[in-house]
């Protein structure tokens, strides 16, 4: 596995680079925005982990300019800034995964790895089924009970998402982070309504009953029992 920590602090960087190669990666550094972009532009590594504070070019314009270029490589952010919307607008920006300072370097190796793990599923997978359910990634369809569902936009992200973690209990908080803009309010109802349409397409279909509400927590897509 191949890392790059772009992080301008020396002792934050050498701790997270000493780590990641005594547990058997090979790891690149930079300590400025702008190197950082070089080198994640012109090699292929497995997992980026960026700091969000950064001399020469802010982590997360490193970031922006890497999804702008479809540089779809793993990021990591690294940041003192621990507010839901910072968290909220580095991930929105392309972000995978936001880890607030001070942090644990078991939890980074972790989070890496199943960064990892993911991104190598990802490659492979374009079509996700559980079920009597199918969606095609490529093709943008998807069919139930082999009838094909007509899905707007934000309906296909937002069953994208509960199939890629079928049989996870998923949050309101997880559903606003993930399928909407960091902007809307998580407080009004819009996430309820929209799963209730995408519920209501998926059974008109026929077939097994998929989306359930886990009360007091949000939503989980799996099989009935």
């Amino acid at each position: 596995m191949k890392l790059l920590v772009v992080e301008d602090d020396q002792t934050t960087r050498e701790y997270i680079a000493k780590g990641f190669m005594e547990h058997g990666w090979t790891v690149d550094v930079a300590d400025n925005g702008r190197d950082g972009l070089f080198l994640a532009s012109g090699e292929n590594y497995d997992v980026i982990v960026l700091d969000r504070m950064l001399p020469q070019m802010e982590g997360l314009k490193v970031l922006a300019a890497l999804r702008a270029a479809e540089n779809l490589t793993p990021v990591i952010i690294l940041s003192a800034l621990d507010g839901v919307d910072e968290r909220i607008k580095g991930l929105k920006l392309g972000g995978d995964d936001y880890l607030c300072k001070p942090f644990s370097f078991g939890e980074l190796l972790v989070r890496a790895e199943i960064l990892t793990r993911r991104g190598h599923a990802k490659e492979a997978e374009t079509c996700l089924i559980i079920s009597d359910l199918e969606m095609d990634l490529l093709s943008r369809r998807v069919i139930k009970n082999q009838v094909e569902v007509d899905l707007q936009p934000r309906e296909f992200q937002l069953l994208r998402f509960l199939l890629e973690h079928k049989d996870q209990v998923i949050s309101r908080t997880m559903l606003f982070e993930s399928v909407w803009d960091y902007h809307f309010d998580p407080g009004s109802n819009i996430i309820d309504v929209h799963v209730a349409k995408l519920r209501k397409k998926l059974d008109s279909a026929g077939g097994a009953s998929l989306i359930q509400t886990v009360r007091g927590a949000g939503y989980v897509l799996r099989e009935s029992a």
